[in-house]
């Protein structure tokens, strides 16, 4: 008879066997595998809400891989973060393959799925290395080549996580894997091939564990019949709350000059007189061609140049706010004829050249054009209604001045229908789980009603509507390791008229956050929801938090986050200020994370085009922007917030709230009740 995952997970089953002393059945954990088990078998969808120690990881992992073992059932188990993917790979997943194994000697085999661009290609490489005078323009880049070959000599998985910093990251393009100018058997070097390697464990695994990027990258071609992924009967997509945001990217468009000129400049740089066709050996006939290319690349340098020039102009003469394009045809199309041109140039002169390498170099180049031409004509002529579009133009500082970094881009207003259709009608089970989908925290004893009204934010925006929900409380005791203050008495933030109302609030918020970091002697999180706001406090607080002796650490400014987090970690009374990712996904154990202040509740700023398409489409079907959407990511991105805070059961600390309108404003409400049930705030009204 097949044992239940209860009996895997519960006390003086074989996983509290294996790990001994120390082991603790949890409820939640049992509940939440018991869900999953269900819907892998029903083949049904699922969306799990598991607070912090709950060990979801394990509560469906477990089903997982047993239906696996039992049923010869591919997983596949997406994350958004490679810290969680690490843990995977390296901890649970091997201390459960040995737990099951020993069981009943079937193996389970789990594999680590990265994209095609890892990879090495040793083909490409030995190419690269034969032309490298007439390939690269510049000292940097061969001495950027030669590193790979150093390190392709030892590699033993041939992909970027174990390569060494390059001077000249772009080099790796030249020899990367790649799917247009792969020979596949033909090639000299297939079975040496690390992607091809890669590709033949995929296919005989039986644990898929790849990134969100990855997952709905598969899913978008897999939406034009495409597609990279073998077949698979069930998915995980862990830290789900991500999931909308990464799917409206992967199912968007865009093209930036960067990107154009990374393809030209491969190709062929006038000023050197270096790149690919530099040195191409074709038949006689094949020589004016060549020339002819290179006449066509640089003539598509020129027009991409005047294209990109275009539409900074608008953004500077002010005729895209917030920089979104409103209009079809808003800039003249130069640039999508001229790549076109390029690509049957490009294909034309594959006939002509001597080496079977080089057609398929040339054919890669010639799909990249392609892709930006068809990129380009889908922007300008705004071809499809239901996409939001705009254009970004970041300042950027090289060896040749100041100048932006351009991009023409896209994004579905709404990836609902795209992943009803390709994702929950497809014919496998899917669980979402994160510690974060509902709008709520309720508690047991809550009505079911109640709790299932959490889920319909997440379940209409991902389009999982009637799948089946389970929200489950963290096992720790949140309500006794958690204190939460609320300063009624901060000044509502607000958008200034004058500089000096806001140099008033920047000194209240200052205040207020050297006080509650002196309350716990540092150990703090101070959470923004801008970086303009985080940079002026940062400014303010540098000298006081020196005299405390509290180190500061600024996300943003030349240290990486990585980074952040180990000095953050090795000094318990650092304050570190954060924005954006620090929000979610950083775990921090222990008494070296105390206090966690947030600055502003955490609404989406409204003018971010994405953000604003959205609010429009909801508005013009008469509904409620604000309560339909803003404040449900509010609200859910207030309680990752939070939930920085216990990570485990011997943790205590404090939140704090500097944003009175928490408990001023009728929406506060809400954020009120995210707050772990039992959990009774403390209001600092002031004097």
């Amino acid at each position: 008879m097949r044992a239940s995952v209860s009996h895997w997970l519960g006390d003086g089953g074989p996983i509290a066997s294996a790990i001994g002393e120390g082991y603790e059945a949890r409820a939640e954990q049992v509940r939440m595998a018991e869900a999953v088990e269900r819907a892998m078998e029903e083949r049904t969808h699922l969306l799990v809400e598991a607070g912090t120690g709950t060990g979801k990881s394990y509560a469906y992992l477990v089903p997982a891989m047993r239906r696996a073992i039992e049923r010869g059932e591919r997983v596949v188990v997406s994350t958004h973060t490679i810290a969680l993917q690490e843990q995977l790979m390296r901890k649970d997943l091997p201390a459960l393959a040995r737990v099951m194994e020993r069981e009943d000697s079937r193996s389970v085999k789990t594999v680590l799925v990265k994209g095609r661009g890892n990879y090495i290609s040793l083909r490409r490489l030995g190419l690269a290395s034969s032309r490298q005078e007439s390939l690269f323009p510049d000292h940097a880049s061969r001495r950027s080549l030669h590193a790979i070959e150093d390190w392709a000599y030892e590699t033993t998985d041939g992909t970027l996580a174990t390569l060494p910093v390059l001077e000249r990251a772009s080099i790796w393009d030249r020899v990367q894997s790649d799917a247009h100018n792969c020979m596949g058997r033909r090639c000299p070097t297939y079975d040496r091939c690390f992607y091809q390697q890669a590709r033949r464990a995929m296919e005989q695994a039986d644990v898929l564990v790849c990134n969100h990027a990855l997952f709905f990258s598969d899913l978008a071609l897999r939406s034009q019949g495409a597609g990279f992924l073998p077949d698979y009967q069930h998915v995980i997509l862990d830290e789900a709350h991500q999931i909308e945001d990464v799917a409206a990217d992967h199912f968007g468009v865009n093209v930036s000059e960067g990107r154009v000129n990374h393809l030209l400049n491969a190709l062929y740089q006038s000023r050197t007189r270096k790149g690919f066709l530099a040195n191409l050996r074709t038949s006689d006939a094949g020589v004016p061609l060549v020339d002819a290319v290179i006449e066509r690349v640089s003539q598509a340098q020129v027009l991409s140049d005047e294209f990109f020039a275009a539409l900074v102009d608008l953004l500077d003469r002010g005729k895209l706010v917030n920089g979104r394009v409103r209009q079809a045809d808003a800039v003249e199309d130069l640039l999508s004829g001229a790549m076109s041109d390029l690509t049957l140039a490009l294909r034309g002169l594959r006939e002509c050249v001597h080496e079977e390498a080089d057609r398929y170099e040339l054919n890669a180049y010639a799909e990249r054009a392609a892709a930006i031409a068809d990129g380009v004509e889908f922007l300008v002529t705004q071809a499809d209604g239901g996409f939001v579009y705009w254009v970004d133009a970041e300042p950027r500082s090289s060896s040749r001045g100041f100048g932006r970094r351009v991009t023409l881009a896209s994004s579905p207003v709404d990836v609902a229908p795209m992943l009803r259709k390709e994702l929950f009608e497809a014919d496998h089970s899917t669980v979402l789980t994160s510690a974060t989908l509902a709008t709520r925290s309720a508690g047991e004893d809550e009505p079911m009603e109640h709790r299932e009204a959490g889920f319909t934010h997440i379940l209409s925006r991902v389009g999982a509507e009637g799948a089946q929900t389970l929200q489950l409380g963290s096992p720790f005791d949140l309500a006794r390791q958690m204190e939460v203050f609320i300063d009624r008495s901060m000044p509502a933030p607000g958008r200034y008229g004058d500089d000096e109302a806001q140099r008033l609030y920047d000194n209240e918020l200052v205040s207020r956050v050297l006080e509650h970091v002196g309350e716990t002697d540092g150990g703090a999180f101070v959470l923004f929801t801008s970086y303009a706001l985080l940079y002026r406090v940062a400014d303010l607080l540098e000298a006081p938090l020196e005299s405390l002796g509290m180190p500061m650490l600024v996300q943003g400014r030349r240290v990486p986050r990585g980074e952040l987090l180990e000095r953050f970690r090795e000094n318990p009374r650092s304050v570190l200020l954060g924005a954006a990712s620090f929000w979610q996904g950083v775990d921090v154990q222990g008494q070296g994370l105390r206090n966690v202040i947030i600055t502003r509740l955490p609404f989406e700023p409204p003018g971010r085009p994405l953000t604003e398409a959205r609010l429009e489409r909801i508005r013009n079907r008469g509904g409620d922007p604000f309560r339909e959407d803003s404040l449900p990511r509010a609200v859910i991105r207030f309680k990752q917030g939070i939930g920085r805070l216990i990570r485990s059961a011997e943790d205590r600390g404090r939140v704090v709230v500097l944003d009175p309108r928490i408990v001023t404003a009728g929406y506060g409400r809400a954020f009120l009740a995210a707050f772990p049930p039992g959990l009774e705030p403390t209001v600092i009204r002031g004097s």
